[in-house]
């Protein structure tokens, strides 16, 4: 009985996590008079090629900037960002120094704090140095993800014996070898976990390059959408672009997820049986 409750449970997510994505899927099919005069989740004649030909031609192909712009925030961001997470996780748990549980409640306090409150920060941050409307303003702050820090300390208890680590040493490599050859290869599945978690959280992020950036040129996809959709009022047809670029800005987080989760379902279970 337990186990039917948790498998209907989990039908109902699943139904509730994919319903908003199927109705996307309808609507960008579907002219700008069928979305409006057709069930939601029913199709239409087929307009989908029009609607991506007019996403690709407004503003002189601005949408596909923002495809640039959101892919080099998210996949550079998290790519960089993992590594100095792990880094830091990896220098946590292996090394001692005065002061580093103190220092790394700090890091759990991060945590705590929703990224929403310190876009205000930063912002002031960035225009003391002249970063504001640039690149570098979405991109640095992409880099520190506290969450993943407190992870990689986790896995790193976990996936790296001292034993291994004290080895390479003898063998006469440094600390930055062994980091690199030695502990890095058996944190890869916590690399690929932070990743994904930052990749998701930059590709999403909408407040920081809402207070950062004026120029639609360095707006990611979230911005560039949010900007198409304030006009939708005034004129009707941004509708389907907006749908369909949505459609669109889906497409790189599902190949992320697709392409990487044998590794961090390996990552899930690692260290489960010893």
């Amino acid at each position: 009985m337990s186990k039917g409750a948790v498998n209907v449970f989990l039908l109902i997510a699943a139904v509730y996590t994919l319903l908003p994505l199927t109705w996307l899927l309808f609507a960008s099919t579907k002219s700008l008079p069928d979305l409006y005069s057709t069930a939601g989740f029913a199709f239409a004649d087929l307009n989908l090629g029009a609607n991506l030909s007019a996403v690709a031609a407004e503003g002189d192909g601005i949408f596909f900037r923002w495809y640039v712009n959101s892919l080099l925030y998210a996949g550079g961001g998290a790519a960089l960002g993992a590594l100095i997470s792990v880094a830091c996780g990896y220098a946590f748990d292996k090394y001692d120094w005065r002061g580093k549980e103190r220092l790394f409640g700090l890091v759990l306090l991060g945590v705590l704090v929703p990224t929403t409150a310190t876009a205000i920060p930063l912002y002031l941050l960035a225009s003391k140095v002249g970063l504001v409307n640039s690149f570098w303003s979405v991109f640095i702050p992409a880099l520190v993800h506290p969450f993943g820090v407190y992870l990689a300390r986790v896995l790193s208890t976990g996936y790296v014996p001292g034993e291994v680590l004290e080895a390479a040493r003898s063998d006469g490599a440094g600390e930055i070898r062994t980091f690199v050859s030695v502990a890095l290869p058996m944190l890869r599945a916590a690399y690929v976990t932070i990743f994904l978690f930052q990749f998701t959280g930059i590709w999403n992020n909408f407040f920081l390059p809402l207070v950062m950036l004026s120029d639609q040129h360095l707006f990611p996809l979230s911005l560039g959408l949010y900007s198409w959709n304030t006009q939708v009022t005034a004129f009707p047809e941004y509708s389907t672009l907006v749908i369909t670029g949505s459609l669109l800005s889906v497409v790189p987080l599902l190949l992320v997820f697709v392409f990487l989760q044998r590794f961090w379902r390996a990552g899930m279970t690692a260290g489960s049986v010893k």
